[in-house]
């Protein structure tokens, strides 16, 4: 999956992205999308390990994903028709050894200039290949095998608890839904299954159909883990709801398929499959939005992740609109990207602390998604602001978005200064720049204080500054410029006495920047005094 994604990223990129978004601009259009590809590679699990691959590497956004998830569910319902009308014959995994091998070939030559396609067919073949390899690591489960749960049958509810729960094992042990599927069929096929306990262990499969999903998101960033955990949601609450009216299901299905249930029974179950999944996907898609929203809210970034896409959608009411409810929204938007701010602070403290490799390779990676995120979400911000500024208000209001707009611009600023001192301490450690320890004491007092004037800000933000507290923000900003003054005399000095130039120049450039985002906090600080 990994192999995968990346492959697709790096060959794919901005391109890739453009299609996906115009094939998932709508949520109907994305549960298509998800239909189309699970009919055509015969797998509801590849489908979705494929969407946690995209949502991982920043192709898909979550809200995206749900409708692509949503429509491999109705997708996967085609291997049972094939198994009622053909049998189970039909398998994709024949394809991915050949299309490995494309791959590889595609990977080695560099006059192709392919090396990302063939490594992205490379990780598809793997894909394919690992879910029959997992498919086939129990050869004895089989219809013949299973035929003790024809013993479970005809206790009531107990039967289709019973059914639900050996249709979740089977589809985990075989991680396959479709080979479930066909087990199901063939036991009922032969007898020895009846219609409802047949019925309960597909609405199982459904849940136990999940398991790839699970695995791919383990390891992954945010919004993957959320699309997997939608995955898991949406089955388990459509199977559940299912259970309540499975009586009226049935009959429903024994409505649409004519002729007894014992002489179709494998059509009435194709059927029970594909009417089961159309409607869970009818209830719960008018409500994609507010399932990605329950995911954000139950799986929350581990510490220090930051997503890899920024999302702000202004959405109109179609109502009179209330100006004062979006701007509570970009108030919280705001309170955010000022956390962003320092925790990218913080991590350069760590690099003035331990200057060595150890802040290359733990680090930097994350300043770097950080200044790319705050980038997003000034561009987002200030969308959703200039908005908010067409709506009916008053003055009052239309100053303050005018106060939160320049806000956005300084806290992005202050990303850019800090992503720059990141890379002056790369630059350092890279070069193997050595500075005399009593410049580093002299110089940790100082980033200690413009922290604490980014604590200021953030403990302030969003609020009305008195006089008192802006006063004590011109003494962070006083101080701050006292000591640049002072740190870049003695720079100077140094360099007159003969000091590495390069280093010297460097050490001058921390500084600089460092009272850049001191000279930026007092901005928000005036701006906040101003709002009334």
């Amino acid at each position: 999956m990994k192999m995968m994604s990346d492959g697709v990223q790096k060959s794919a990129g901005d391109s890739l992205h453009r299609i996906l978004g115009k094939m998932t601009s709508n949520r109907f259009l994305a549960m298509l999308t998800g239909m189309f590809i699970t009919m055509i590679i015969q797998s509801s699990g590849a489908t979705t390990v494929m969407v946690v691959s995209f949502v991982n590497a920043g192709l898909l956004s979550l809200t995206q994903s749900v409708g692509i998830i949503f429509g491999a569910n109705i997708g996967t319902t085609i291997t049972a028709w094939i198994v009622a009308f053909f049998g189970f014959n039909f398998k994709i995994a024949n394809l991915a050894i050949p299309v490995f091998g494309f791959g590889y070939f595609l990977s080695i030559q560099k006059k192709i200039k392919k090396q990302s396609l063939g490594e992205a067919l490379m990780g598809f073949g793997l894909l394919f290949l690992g879910l029959d390899m997992l498919s086939k690591a129990i050869p004895t489960l089989d219809a013949g095998s299973m035929s003790f749960l024809s013993t479970w049958t005809g206790k009531g509810l107990f039967s289709i608890i019973i059914g639900i729960v050996a249709g979740i094992g089977i589809t985990v042990l075989l991680h396959s839904s479709s080979a479930s599927t066909a087990i199901i069929l063939t036991m009922s096929h032969n007898g020895l299954l009846p219609w409802e306990f047949a019925a309960a262990m597909v609405l199982g499969s459904n849940i136990g159909s999940t398991i790839d999903a699970v695995l791919a998101a383990i390891g992954t960033k945010v919004n993957a883990r959320r699309a997997a955990l939608i995955h898991v949601l949406f089955n388990v609450a459509g199977t559940l709801l299912a259970a309540l009216f499975l009586h009226p299901l049935l009959d429903l299905v024994d409505w649409i398929v004519p002729g007894k249930i014992e002489d179709n029974i494998t059509y009435h179950i194709a059927m029970l499959h594909t009417v089961f999944n159309v409607v869970n996907t009818a209830i719960f898609l008018p409500f994609a939005n507010q399932i990605a929203m329950l995911a954000e809210k139950l799986i929350k970034p581990k510490k220090d992740e930051t997503p890899d896409v920024y999302h702000l959608e202004f959405v109109e009411t179609g109502s009179i609109e209330n100006a004062a409810a979006y701007l509570v929204r970009a108030e919280k938007e705001i309170s955010d990207m000022t956390n962003v701010v320092i925790r990218m602070f913080d991590k350069i403290k760590i690099g003035f602390s331990n200057r060595n490799k150890d802040f290359l390779e733990i680090q930097f990676e994350p300043l770097t998604k950080d200044e790319d995120f705050a980038d997003q979400m000034q561009e987002q911000l200030s969308q959703y602001l200039i908005r908010c500024s067409q709506l009916p208000m008053g003055e009052k209001l239309k100053n303050n978005v005018s106060m939160m707009l320049h806000i956005v611009d300084a806290l992005e600023s202050m990303t850019d200064d800090c992503y720059s001192v990141a890379v002056l301490l790369k630059r350092s450690i890279e070069k193997n720049m050595v500075f005399a320890e009593e410049d580093m004491e002299r110089f940790q007092p100082y980033v200690d204080l413009a922290h604490q004037f980014l604590e200021f800000i953030r403990e302030n933000i969003n609020k009305t500054l008195s006089k008192e507290q802006l006063e004590i923000a011109q003494n962070f900003e006083n101080q701050i410029d006292l000591f640049r003054k002072n740190l870049k005399k003695i720079a100077r000095k140094r360099l007159e006495s003969g000091a590495d130039v390069k280093a010297e120049l460097l050490y001058i450039d921390m500084v600089r920047n460092i009272e850049k985002i001191g000279d930026r906090a007092f901005s928000i600080s005036e701006a906040l005094a101003n709002t009334k």
